[in-house]
């Protein structure tokens, strides 16, 4: 029967497999959200009534009142030899807003937080400069992701680091 063809075949689908991560594993299909990310600190939350965020890069600005959920760890056992990992998410008393975008780019980046303080009065206007950071959460055979997540704290707003360890 066509040996030849079923063996072409299962050499291309070994191929494609292989071809996006380590012994078998292939790369999630996951979307990124192009979105800014302000997490308002567990220490500082409670200060913050509402939120106000303004987002500018390439020339181009977006702007709105934020929702403010509440935000959250990952707590669980981890992962196992396998690779089967699980975690659940506790309260963490963060408050975390997201502001989606059109697009998100490496080019730098405008934010500036404003809104309402616990006793109605305005709170300071922070604003920070900086530059969306590259990540890699699949290993770099599986593209780059692109993080905007800031901090708000009593002292403004911080550029979240990045981890650069593989997820997968």
């Amino acid at each position: 029967m066509h040996k030849p063809g079923l063996l072409v075949a299962l050499g291309m689908a070994a191929a494609l497999l292989s071809a996006c991560g380590p012994a078998g594993s292939a790369c999630p299909a996951i979307a990124q959200a192009t979105a800014v990310t302000v997490t308002v600190t567990a220490g500082y939350s409670s200060q913050v009534r509402t939120l106000h965020l303004r987002a500018c890069q390439d020339g181009t600005c977006k702007e709105f009142d934020a929702e403010l959920r509440a935000g959250s760890s990952s707590v669980g056992p981890g992962c196992t030899e396998e690779g089967a990992c699980s975690a659940t998410a506790s309260p963490d008393g963060t408050k975390v807003a997201t502001l989606m975008l059109e697009t998100l780019t490496e080019s730098p980046m405008v934010v500036t937080a404003s809104g309402t303080a616990s006793d109605g009065t305005a709170m300071a206007v922070r604003t920070l400069e900086f530059r969306p950071q590259a990540l890699y959460p699949f290993g770099e055979q599986c593209g780059k992701f692109l993080s905007a997540s800031l901090t708000l704290d009593g002292g403004g707003l911080h550029q979240q680091p990045v981890p650069q360890k593989p997820l997968g």
